[in-house]
């Protein structure tokens, strides 16, 4: 299989998206850089009232539409309360455990527009100090933000401009490694929104002509579940969300080929669409995995559970340790890549 688009490229565009904090609540910059990438493709966008985007590539049946999507919004925090000693306590945006982000790095932006570096960590840190320092609960009640900013109390706090509502984001510490991982925060799921750029790069490039009138969704509130359960026009009958999938026990997912999910804990997806995919990707050496996500729902799943009578999948590449440090291979990012190429090109499922 000929690697197109190039993996690196690829790469490189997961690196520049992941640097763009983007907790769910606060989009708008990523959103803005997704917007001038489809610009500069020449591809007509709009904006939704939820903030989030859609392209659209006219098709030749344009009664009958699919619909892409992948989120770019993130995981990330909000400041809870200013405390007493100078240090901010955190409430959680989005699906994950406090022990995740224990020791990571993060910006503290202002309502104002100002940005403050800090330090996410247990209060009890110094095993010098606090003989609970190994077992203390890693929670709301014993996290806290250091504020890379001379101040001891909460009134100097605030006399930055720092208040109850700031948005908090996570350093990404994003890499790119000689055999060919791609580790970095917020994958999930800014690696698919790469891939569906890349996909309407290479549209663009190779002139192809569409079965069907296609609409890409770059949702922006997937992290807490209602990203794409909106904005899908009537005449859509596909709905197919391209996000991570998840690896761990008791899972075929791995890093190396792209899962397609048979079903998650919204319920199984669409059974005719599943093998459909599943087709696709024998009959052009694609390597896949089937895979089951017992903690997990989708922008598809969303938009089944808000009512639209659609045929719904979910399919993306293997994200280790989601929700937390993540890494996944070139390889499964070109195979999802490739299967999406043949996927808009072949004809809808039976309905």
């Amino acid at each position: 299989m000929v690697g197109y688009p190039n993996t690196k490229e690829t790469k490189e565009l997961i690196k520049r998206l992941v640097s763009i904090p983007s907790p769910t609540g606060n989009t708008t910059e990523v959103v803005k850089f997704v917007e001038r990438q489809l610009k500069d493709l020449k591809v007509d966008t709009k904006r939704t009232k939820k903030g989030g985007l859609v392209a659209t590539l006219p098709g030749k049946n344009d009664t009958e539409h699919r619909m892409l999507t992948a989120h770019v919004d993130t995981l990330g925090a909000m400041v809870k309360e200013v405390k007493d000693n100078g240090r901010l306590r955190l409430d959680l945006i989005g699906g994950f455990r406090y022990n995740s982000i224990e020791g990571e790095y993060c910006e503290i932006q202002t309502t104002s527009g100002e940005v403050y570096s800090g330090t996410i960590l247990m209060h009890q840190t110094s095993v010098h100090v606090y003989k609970d320092a190994g077992d203390a609960k890693r929670n709301q009640e014993n996290m806290e933000v250091r504020v890379d900013a001379k101040v001891e109390t909460a009134e100097e706090v605030r006399q930055l401009g720092i208040e109850v509502g700031d948005f908090v984001s996570f350093n990404p510490r994003v890499q790119l490694t000689e055999h060919g991982f791609i580790k970095s925060r917020h994958l999930d799921d800014k690696a698919s929104v790469a891939i569906l750029l890349q996909l309407i790069k290479r549209i663009k490039e190779e002139d192809l002509s569409l079965p069907y009138t296609t609409h890409f969704l770059i949702s922006n509130n997937e992290e807490i579940g209602y990203g794409g359960n909106s904005n899908i026009p009537t005449e859509t009958v596909e709905y197919l969300a391209v996000d991570m999938g998840a690896i761990g026990d008791g899972q075929s997912t791995n890093e190396y080929t792209v899962s397609i999910c048979v079903k998650d804990a919204s319920g199984p997806y669409h059974y005719q669409l599943r093998k459909h995919l599943t087709e696709l990707a024998e009959n052009n050496n694609i390597d896949y995995k089937l895979d089951i996500y017992p903690y997990y729902g989708s922008d598809a799943s969303a938009a089944i559970g808000s009512g639209h009578d659609i045929i719904h999948g979910l399919i993306g590449p293997g994200i280790d340790s989601s929700h937390a440090c993540e890494r996944t291979h070139e390889s499964s990012l070109l195979h999802t890549e490739e299967l999406l190429y043949h996927y808009i090109q072949s004809s809808l499922v039976p309905y």
